[in-house]
């Protein structure tokens, strides 16, 4: 039983096609990254799950049930948090815990994951925006939900921000919950979680672990002449596994032939100087699906 199962999901607005026929798969226990840029659904399909958004057609299962059946196996944040800024972040929580029937005690096991125990008594209106967000956090889990949605959760933040909630999601997906994490921010995103699903234009167009997405490291060669290393190289190791790029040669081989391939480049009288590892950021993978770049 997954924790978000969704079949054709599919929203329109009139002739716009906001989210286009997702089908997704989240699997208990992981950090799951859902990307795209700004527009691309990510929002609109959050909201499908939760029920805040009603789906022109298609299927949403969460733990096996409709929406409304789970509510009490899922905390979100989504958006932004928004809570009252006279009030403490203990007093804000304590609000939330009494309309969602959560015992008190909760509210300061939260206030702990979140690293903000040192600062609950302060008033709302004072903290930083990273606070905000971590406050958001602390609020979503307050049900200890089985699943937690995050929607852009380090979006405005500064490197110390993003930093720290980057460590929060880290810790809460090694606790056994399960994370699906909207995001624009690839970097962040290939940090943390386990599998992907890229969006754009509202389609899913990519589902998969984000080493498998990456695909094995690559040999960079720069040598001289270019044009004999590349006819060279691709006998060595197949046409297909070569190609020229910004004057250097890439190499889709494991890196433990790099010795291999440079004794056979030099002992042909080719002269090498440079060799290297090349990993694909996750950034590339991204630019490459949606043809952007």
């Amino acid at each position: 039983m997954f924790p978000v199962e969704t079949h054709e999901l599919t929203k329109r607005y009139g002739p716009l096609v906001a989210v286009d026929r997702v089908s997704l798969t989240v699997r208990p226990g992981e950090v799951y990254g859902f990307l795209g840029p700004n527009g691309a659904g990510k929002t609109t399909t959050l909201r499908m799950l939760l029920g805040l958004v009603r789906p022109t057609s298609g299927t949403v299962r969460l733990f096996g049930k409709g929406t409304g059946e789970s509510l009490g196996d899922l905390g979100a944040l989504i958006e932004g948090p928004a809570f009252y800024p006279y009030l403490s972040g203990r007093q804000n929580l304590r609000v939330l815990a009494h309309y969602a029937g959560c015992p008190a005690r909760r509210i300061d096991i939260v206030l702990d994951l979140v690293d903000m125990a040192d600062r609950a008594g302060d008033r709302y209106s004072t903290y930083s925006l990273g606070m905000k967000q971590r406050l958001g956090v602390a609020a979503a889990l307050l049900k200890d939900p089985k699943l937690l949605i995050l929607d852009e959760p380090t979006n405005g933040l500064d490197p110390a921000g993003m930093a720290d909630m980057r460590r929060l999601i880290k810790r809460l997906g090694a606790s056994g919950k399960t994370v699906l994490l909207s995001s624009h921010m690839l970097g962040e995103v290939q940090q943390i979680c386990d599998r992907v699903g890229v969006v754009s234009g509202g389609r899913l167009i990519a589902e998969s672990t984000v080493a498998e997405l990456r695909g094995g490291a690559r040999l960079r060669i720069v040598a001289d002449p270019i044009e004999e290393a590349a006819a060279r190289a691709r006998a060595l190791v197949g046409q297909d596994r070569v190609r020229v790029e910004d004057g250097a040669l890439e190499l889709d081989i494991e890196a433990g032939k790099a010795a291999w391939i440079n004794a056979e480049l030099v002992n042909t009288g080719i002269d090498v100087s440079e060799l290297g590892v090349r990993e694909r950021e996750l950034e590339d993978v991204f630019l490459e699906l949606t043809n952007v770049g």
